[in-house]
């Protein structure tokens, strides 16, 4: 075998192992989030975002990465998209939390599911694609299963819908934008950092933080807040690097797997209508899948 054979296969390899480590840490999450649910949502979003600076500061240089950073903050037209950016992971981040800490985790890997069909519709709509038979035939039994769940199980899923909106504006975002994930991401937390301060300074002058005041465990848990979210972020971009659009998109659907996972393991109901719903979502991942593998073969 030629050294850049050897080469290609110890890459794809790497991108595959932090592929994993990246929907695994993401389909996990719920766990992370249950372990602080004595916590506000609003402060753990606070921490998350608070945390995820010198974590991210930390990444950017060992990655030798400021000068992108310092590109894109002199850069105005960069700077505004990337503080609509910030916006939209802010409330994609808060609606999540909000999600697990009111046992609707069915309702978040719900919005991980159809992400992918919005982000086919968001093609349509902006970008002006069309639709092929079977991207088609997924967007029907995905509108079906929300039409089930919202008539039959009486719960309109508006965390689902959240998610998946507002992880699609961020992504066609993050598209029009030509800047790495790490700097990406470090920019909006800086954009977000100081209004979780000040959100965070006067939770704790009014005595309803929970940092530093309900136990060292805790206080530990929200310090894992940056980690938790900058190391899938990093893995993923490795594993983008690395692999195929084809396999990363079947990756993908690990995370709401593992996440509908959790939610049975945390005593969710598994409802009729809910069940129905999930049937025509995944039948609709089968289809989605199908048609990526045929388009990138």
């Amino acid at each position: 075998m030629s050294e850049t054979g050897a080469q290609s296969k110890q890459d794809a390899r790497d991108g595959v192992i932090a592929g994993l480590i990246a929907y695994t840490l993401w389909g996990v999450l719920p766990v992370y989030f249950k372990l602080v649910e004595t916590v506000s949502s609003s402060e753990v979003l606070a921490h998350r975002i608070i945390w995820a600076i010198p974590f991210g500061a930390l990444i950017i240089h060992l990655r030798r990465q400021w000068p992108e950073v310092l590109l894109a903050l002199r850069h105005r037209q960069m700077l505004l998209w990337l503080v609509a950016s910030a916006l939209l992971i802010a409330v994609n981040w808060y609606v999540y939390i909000v999600a697990v800490q009111t046992d609707r985790i069915f309702q978040a890997s719900l919005g991980y599911y159809i992400n992918p069909l919005i982000f086919v519709l968001a093609g349509v709509t902006i970008f002006g694609e069309k639709l092929r038979a079977k991207q088609t035939g997924a967007v029907i039994l995905a509108a079906i299963g929300v039409l089930v769940l919202t008539f039959s199980g009486g719960e309109f899923p508006w965390i689902s819908i959240s998610l998946g909106i507002s992880f699609t504006a961020y992504g066609v975002i993050r598209k029009r934008v030509v800047i790495g994930a790490m700097p990406g991401l470090f920019i909006e937390t800086l954009v977000l950092v100081p209004i979780a301060i000040v959100w965070l300074a006067w939770m704790m002058r009014a005595g309803e933080a929970a940092f530093g005041s309900v136990g060292t465990e805790v206080t530990g848990l929200l310090l894992l807040a940056g980690p938790i979210t900058v190391v899938p972020l990093v893995m993923f971009a490795v594993a983008a690097r690395r692999l195929t659009l084809a396999t990363v998109g079947f990756m993908q659907f690990l995370a709401p797997s593992m996440q509908f996972a959790t939610g049975i393991y945390y005593g969710e109901q598994l409802t009729t209508p809910r069940l129905i719903c999930f049937a025509c979502i995944w039948l609709a991942v089968v289809l989605f899948s199908m048609d990526a593998l045929r388009d990138r073969t």
